[in-house]
């Protein structure tokens, strides 16, 4: 009778142990959730080899272009693709920091930077990537020698993108900044000269397209222009896009030499990529010249 109760104890524990890895392998396959993100990498990994690679999703063109361009390149070498919807790019961080998703496309190395002085995080750029750069638009006047006396031109609210429309708007000669003032954080109190007086009104970004009719200029960020839908070959001018500013693919620290990261670096540089954007480039997207 002893024997037969320890049996039923060993198959009994060795019923649960598998439920628990049944349980663990099925909560890893939809992409629901960054804590199912979180189990599915581990997983993997555990497996040997890292053949699923999850990353953080946002509205805009850079996971698009991602999904559009690079997933395919990878999906060939065996690779699978999984995402996780963020809202914002400080929650993609902090699944990425966290370790819950493996990758994100949708910063530039000022911000990455910004993120783990302030989180204590160990993300890393690897990668350039194209980006969208900001630029100067309107609905009531054909070029920018048009501008009045007085101009009203908006510009984003926001401290990064405040400072890089500034410079921009410094580029094509409206107006002149302290040049002792920091590039990344200029505000309109470093002007110092605007001989065509124009009245900057900085708001959110997202609201400056819907009110541009209001204006005579807009300058406004290409991922704004993207989701608003504007031809971006109708910009009047265009900023040079500072190396802080230009998009990275951003891991971990300790992912950085990965095979799956250099697969992701490998696959901006391809052939292949270079081919899809010749064919879909309509102006939205400045390339970084080690990508052409």
């Amino acid at each position: 009778m002893k024997k037969i109760i320890a049996l039923a104890l060993s198959l009994a524990l060795s019923l649960s142990l598998a439920a628990c890895g049944s349980s663990g392998a099925s909560s890893a396959a939809p992409a629901a959730s960054a804590g199912s993100a979180s189990t599915s990498s581990a997983s993997s990994s555990a497996a040997g080899k890292k053949t699923e690679i999850v990353y953080s999703k946002s509205q805009g063109p850079y996971t698009e272009l991602f999904e559009a361009a690079i997933v395919p390149i990878l999906e060939k070498q065996g690779y699978t693709l999984r995402c996780v919807d963020t809202s914002e790019l400080l929650i993609a961080d902090q699944v990425l920091n966290s370790g819950e998703v493996d990758v994100n496309v949708e910063q530039h190395t000022a911000y990455c930077e910004s993120f783990n002085a302030n989180n204590d995080g160990d993300l890393v750029p690897i990668c350039p990537i194209p980006t969208v750069p900001a630029g100067v638009y309107s609905v009531n006047h054909a070029t920018l020698d048009e501008i009045p006396d007085g101009a009203k031109v908006a510009v984003p609210n926001d401290a990064s993108n405040t400072a890089r429309c500034y410079l921009m708007l410094q580029k094509i000669g409206w107006i002149t900044l302290d040049p002792d003032a920091e590039p990344t954080a200029v505000t309109q109190d470093d002007i110092i000269e605007n001989p065509h007086n124009i009245e900057f009104t900085e708001m959110k970004s997202l609201t400056i397209p819907a009110a541009i009719q209001d204006f005579d200029y807009v300058a406004i960020t290409g991922s704004v222009v993207y989701n608003a839908g504007i031809d971006a070959s109708t910009a009047l001018a265009n900023e040079d896009i500072m190396d802080h500013l230009v998009l990275q693919v951003v891991v971990k620290e300790e992912n950085k030499d990965a095979d799956w990261a250099k697969a992701i670096v490998d696959a901006y540089h391809s052939d292949e990529f270079k081919q899809y954007m010749a064919e879909n480039n309509d102006g939205l997207w400045w390339i970084p010249e080690e990508l052409q």
